[in-house]
């Protein structure tokens, strides 16, 4: 099968995650900056969110550009990777409302975690599919960006029980590794890989 279809599918899914979550911003109730800075923890919880959304979007983009083809446990796989984005908006609200409070912020790192986990289970489905020399695996390599990550959710979790400060730190710095622009696959699909 080709991956179209699960590429569409894809960005239709986060386009409705990055809508729900705006919508949950609310405008504050007065029309002074004061009053915006009330609003700040789900305006900082929803920035972060929607770059981690947008980080998604662009990796699993870059990842489809090396992908020859796909099966039903892609598409398995891509529809774990979905479920664990779908719920994005939901950690968003309850962790901006109750930043200081651990169960809200674990939540939320559960919530990175799964998407971790089932992101590097799409790339272990994906290359299953493809040779060892091909493209995709070339682009992947060994993937320590992606291992790192899923090991300081890991952290982050075990932090936010005593320091929820931390775990959102941790959270944050993922997510700027991570718009370090990945040269990887670029390199491959133009030619300078191979």
């Amino acid at each position: 099968m080709k991956s179209n279809r699960l590429e569409a599918f894809t960005d239709g899914v986060l386009a409705i995650a990055i809508t729900v979550m705006v919508l949950e911003l609310r405008v504050p109730t007065g029309g002074t900056f004061h009053d915006l800075r009330l609003e700040q923890p789900k305006l900082l919880a929803y920035v972060l969110s929607f770059v981690y959304l947008a980080i998604y979007w662009n990796n699993h983009h870059h990842l489809m550009q090396v992908v020859d083809r796909v099966d039903g446990r892609v598409l398995w796989a891509n529809m774990h990777l979905l479920f664990w984005l779908s719920l994005v908006p939901f950690g968003t609200a309850w962790m901006g409302e109750h930043a200081r409070e651990s169960a809200p912020v674990i939540v939320y790192g559960v919530m990175l975690l799964g998407a971790g986990v089932a992101y590097y289970l799409l790339t272990r489905a994906l290359l299953a599919l493809h040779d060892t020399s091909s493209a995709l695996a070339i682009a992947l390599g060994k993937d320590w960006k992606g291992k790192v990550s899923v090991l300081a959710y890991v952290v982050a979790l075990a932090l936010a029980g005593v320091a929820t400060w931390l775990a959102i730190v941790i959270f944050s710095a993922v997510a700027i590794v991570w718009l370090i622009p990945d040269r990887r696959i670029a390199r491959v699909v133009d030619g300078g890989a191979r």
